[in-house]
């Protein structure tokens, strides 16, 4: 990782774990757009190499003051927010301290209490703001559309990657397992199949170990149906490469019992492709039900075929709602947009 110049920077983004999750991918995408705005740098491990990064022992021998007076602290976790009280009150660093909460449910006490101590909050939804004791200003993730972007040639991307070029390609990806609601997807996808003999349905992610017997009994299921040919179930691929198979779509399905905020049906719309989601996590608020797509409760497997049926039958509704649904992605939901509010917000904590 790049090493930065502590004293030069006004906004640590601290990212306390190692393995990949959506709190470090959100960090890695927004980051490299901020820095172009404002002297930020990343804190922790688990980050690729070229970001801004303060070592621990910067963190640590840092001045008081930033270049402007106070530094800002963006904290996503728990042990992010501990760490910014930390380096606030035992080591005497002047930080603004904000924290964005991902998620929808209830918090413990200690977490309460941390984020009590915060000087600001942000919610990810106005769903996942209804669930905190302090005001929070909602800012909703955003999604690259550049790279999202519908393809030039979606029949010859389709020989690149292995897929049926004339098929109504129906996608579902992400970890597979019942939360992620991936069994309601195949149940839906075996009715609409027979209804619809252009249509093949792609179940894509990784199921991890104590799941794999769950994934089994998908395969099973699509087999004994007499339609393992036409639901398939590729290998995960890498982070880097899964816009492709985004783009490779017709319709889009995200059937998740529960979700904290739930990026997979904007990465969808951006590539132009609608979506049928879940009333779960943001996707309320990401979705214009009968412009770009539909809602359904989660866990109904007869809703999920209704509206996947209502998309295929009506002539001319693919096309139509896959314009829309480039359009609203790109308008409401860039990640350029994201960037700057929080810059925005950044400066506003920075403020005399």
């Amino acid at each position: 990782m790049a090493k930065a110049d502590a004293n030069k920077i006004e906004v640590i983004a601290p990212n306390f774990k190692r393995r990949l999750s959506g709190v470090t991918s959100t960090i890695v995408r927004l980051v490299p757009l901020q820095q172009q705005q404002i002297a930020i740098a990343t804190a922790g491990s688990g980050l690729p190499d070229g970001m801004p990064h303060l070592s621990t022992a910067q963190l640590i021998l840092m001045r008081r003051n930033g270049p402007t007076g106070a530094r800002v602290w963006h904290a996503r976790r728990n042990i992010e927010m501990l760490g910014g009280l930390a380096l606030k009150y035992l080591l005497r660093k002047r930080l603004k301290l904000l924290f964005t909460s991902a998620s929808q449910r209830q918090h413990s006490g200690y977490t309460k209490w941390l984020i009590s101590k915060m000087d600001r909050v942000i919610a990810t939804s106005a769903k996942g703001a209804a669930y905190l004791d302090e005001a929070a200003q909602v800012v909703h993730h955003g999604i690259n559309t550049e790279e999202f972007s519908p393809p030039a040639d979606k029949s010859a991307l389709r020989g690149e990657l292995g897929l049926p070029k004339e098929a109504i390609l129906i996608g579902c990806y992400g970890r597979i397992r019942a939360q992620k609601g991936t069994d309601v997807f195949v149940d839906a996808m075996l009715e609409v199949l027979k209804a619809h003999p252009k249509s093949v349905g792609i179940v894509m992610g990784r199921a991890t170990e104590k799941h794999i017997a769950f994934e089994k009994s998908l395969r099973a299921k699509a087999e004994a149906a007499g339609l393992k040919d036409r639901l398939l179930f590729p290998p995960e691929v890498p982070v880097w490469d899964v816009s492709r198979w985004y783009q490779a779509l017709d319709l889009y399905v995200a059937p998740q019992r529960w979700e904290g905020f739930g990026l997979t049906p904007l990465e969808a719309m951006s590539c132009g492709v609608p979506a049928v989601a879940t009333r779960v996590g943001a996707f309320e608020e990401l979705i214009a039900p009968g412009q770009t797509g539909q809602l359904i409760d989660p866990g109904e497997t007869g809703q999920m075929i209704a509206a996947i049926n209502d998309v295929l039958s009506v002539k001319g509704r693919l096309e139509a709602w896959s314009d829309a649904a480039r359009k609203h992605a790109m308008t409401n939901f860039a990640l350029e947009k994201e960037a700057g509010t929080l810059v925005q917000i950044y400066r506003e904590l920075l403020a005399p």
